[in-house]
């Protein structure tokens, strides 16, 4: 089902749900061109994490060059953090299900991340910045998504967005769904987050068993969905725990929830199509831009 501008809004972005009504299915529902489960890594200090984009199975989906989803209740899985260190020519996402997060850069800013806050950071031409986690005990659980810049971007100014859980619109889609809304749009309803170069869509999706999901997406755009609970169909193909399927192309997106309760992210951006180079957390356009960075960061030049 897709969403018409019409809602009936039973609260407000500061805590609520709002009731959108739905509408006729759109004619094309996009397929699934690949489907795929992470790998097992570690970064930062030693944090496990399961690394799904930015692997040799799917290098990067334009314009998102690495998705980790981290996860554990194990104190030494996580207690180690990530220590300070630098990015520049891309954008870092964090989104927190559970557990606390210190974010420190050396542009001053500072935020504590707690379960179902956003923090959406622009490295730009260059930041220093650590996370490091606020418990010694209990369930650690979220997402890193990196999204790229354009060249024209690349050495903007950094910036840095938080958004705490309450400034997140939690949606009811239809009887048994549910969509948060990080970045885009479900009928009048928008998300926090805005990036003109590539317009993104980040829902966090709950849908019951039998639920049905249909969101219209710009066709240009590419679209993934990754479930971390339950499992769903599309079509006739159902997708469990810990898969990530890419969608192919079509004019919308269609999920209908099979386990009694089943929570997936579904993101979609619209490509930049440019040259991309890459050396550890320095994402340009040129080989020769790369040792440019190595060489700022060296000179403490960030």
């Amino acid at each position: 089902m897709s969403i018409q501008p019409s809602i009936h809004s039973n609260a407000s972005p500061s805590g609520g749900a709002f009731v959108c009504a739905p509408a006729a299915t759109p004619a094309r529902a996009r397929p699934i061109a690949r489907r795929l489960r992470g790998l097992a890594t570690s970064d930062g200090a030693g944090v496990s994490l399961t690394r799904v984009i930015g692997t040799n199975q799917l290098p990067a989906l334009d314009p998102f060059l690495m998705l980790d989803e981290f996860g554990s209740d194990t104190p030494g899985d996580y207690i180690a953090g990530f220590p300070s260190h630098p990015h520049r020519g891309f954008e870092t996402v964090t989104y927190m299900l559970d557990g606390r997060m210190r974010h420190k850069d050396n542009h001053g800013n500072e935020g504590l991340m707690t379960p179902g806050s956003v923090q959406w950071m622009t490295a730009g031409r260059g930041i220093v910045h650590s996370e490091m986690p606020e418990q010694e005990s209990g369930l650690m659980r979220g997402f890193q998504l990196w999204v790229n810049l354009p060249a024209k971007d690349k050495m903007c100014a950094p910036q840095y967005q938080e958004y705490g859980p309450e400034r997140i619109p939690d949606v009811i889609v239809s009887e048994g769904v549910s969509a948060k809304l990080i970045a885009g749009r479900i009928g009048d309803v928008s998300g926090p987050v805005s990036q003109p170069a590539t317009d993104p869509t980040y829902f966090d999706l709950s849908i019951a068993a039998g639920g049905r999901f249909g969101h219209a997406l710009p066709e240009g755009h590419n679209v993934f969905a990754y479930v971390y609970e339950g499992e769903v169909t599309v079509g006739n193909t159902t997708v469990g725990r810990g898969e990530l399927i890419v969608f192919g192309a079509g004019d919308s997106v269609q999920l209908t929830g099979r386990a009694p309760t089943s929570r997936l992210i579904l993101v979609a951006g619209r490509p930049i199509g440019e040259p991309v180079a890459r050396y550890g957390p320095f994402v340009m356009n040129t080989q020769d831009e790369l040792t440019q960075a190595v060489r700022d960061f060296q000179a403490g030049r960030f």
